[in-house]
């Protein structure tokens, strides 16, 4: 594992990183206890990408680069700019909610304050997207770059090859990345590719593809810090696979001990990133326990108020329900 020293961050933005990590983690855990008391409808996790999610953010310019994400991406939208209270606006459906007012499922991030592109519930549509993003800026002459992201699983489906296809072609400042935890739902990987690493199709469209341990926040952002790099000089886009753990079922309606051995569950949160991040942290003297502590302390605080003050929000009005919808 890369130390963080090497990741050329300064001991303010590594703190702010791990703060960032932290907070996607409780934020998530709220999601699935206002879930389970039948507050709010659903919730699909990204608990164990969370230090890969900083780690790949932290490398862009948020007021300018376009983030098209996929339905784990939580921690990354907070990151580009979210708040923890505009996530359970969304999650509990309130008409303030910036992702859509309350029109769409939860876990469905948007902000146009923040450029975060909403998607819709089919999987990988932000792919085609997001080239077209780069497209735009590549006729337009601007320097913004478009991000996109998704799972190993729906990184399958037919519009993820034409987006790669047609970006590659022309060189698009495209970042696409997949964020493999190993099981499309219930589905392993064994059963889902034949390919060593979902990386390698990047050179059959052309382009480069790397693999990334998601574990390793120092690797990861150097990696997304290079491809930032490369995109701004015209060289086209990347494929960056970070390989993680999904350390829930795939969402608040599965129940992955059907299909994954006690064994297998239990020695992957043995190994969850972020405790492997806070060592490293101690260990390197960027943060001591008590410093993580009071750190805890204050999001905890920062997501019961933003609950609070969510919940208590006006639901979307009845009549508001086709505005926006159709075409006047």
């Amino acid at each position: 594992m890369k130390t963080l020293k090497k990741s050329g961050l300064s001991k303010e933005e590594l703190v702010k990183a791990y703060y960032e990590v932290k907070r996607g983690r409780r934020l998530d855990e709220r999601l699935w206890q206002l879930t389970r008391i039948g507050k709010t409808s659903f919730n699909i996790s990204g608990q164990g990408a969370e230090v890969a999610q900083v780690a790949m953010a932290m490398a862009f310019e948020h007021d300018k680069d376009v983030f098209l994400p996929y339905y784990r991406d939580m921690t990354a939208c907070l990151v580009w700019g979210m708040s923890t209270k505009d996530i359970l606006l969304g999650s509990f459906g309130k008409d303030a909610d910036p992702s859509s007012h309350g029109r769409q499922m939860p876990n469905h991030y948007g902000s146009k304050e923040h450029n975060i592109v909403s998607f819709a519930s089919t999987v990988s549509t932000q792919m085609p997207l997001a080239t077209g993003v780069g497209y735009a800026a590549q006729l337009e002459g601007k320097d913004y770059i478009a991000l996109t992201t998704t799972g190993e699983g729906s990184a399958n489906q037919g519009e993820v090859q034409e987006a790669m296809n047609f970006a590659g072609v022309k060189k698009l400042p495209v970042i696409f990345v997949v964020e493999n935890n190993s099981y499309a739902i219930s589905v392993p990987i064994e059963e889902q590719y034949a390919n060593e690493n979902m990386s390698d199709r990047a050179h059959g469209y052309g382009f480069e593809g790397i693999t990334v341990d998601g574990n390793d926040f120092t690797e990861v952002y150097l990696a997304f810090k290079k491809a930032v790099k490369d995109a701004r000089n015209k060289k086209g886009p990347k494929l960056i696979e970070m390989k993680v753990y999904r350390l829930t079922s795939h969402s608040a309606d599965d129940d992955q001990t059907i299909y994954r051995s006690k064994e297998d569950i239990e020695k992957m949160k043995d190994s969850d990133p972020i405790d492997v991040f806070e060592k490293q942290l101690i260990d390197e003297g960027y943060l001591t326990q008590a410093e993580m502590d009071k750190m805890d302390e204050e999001i905890r605080a920062e997501i019961d108020k933003a609950t609070d003050e969510a919940e208590a929000m006006a639901d979307p009005a009845p009549e508001s329900l086709l505005d926006e919808v159709y075409a006047k």
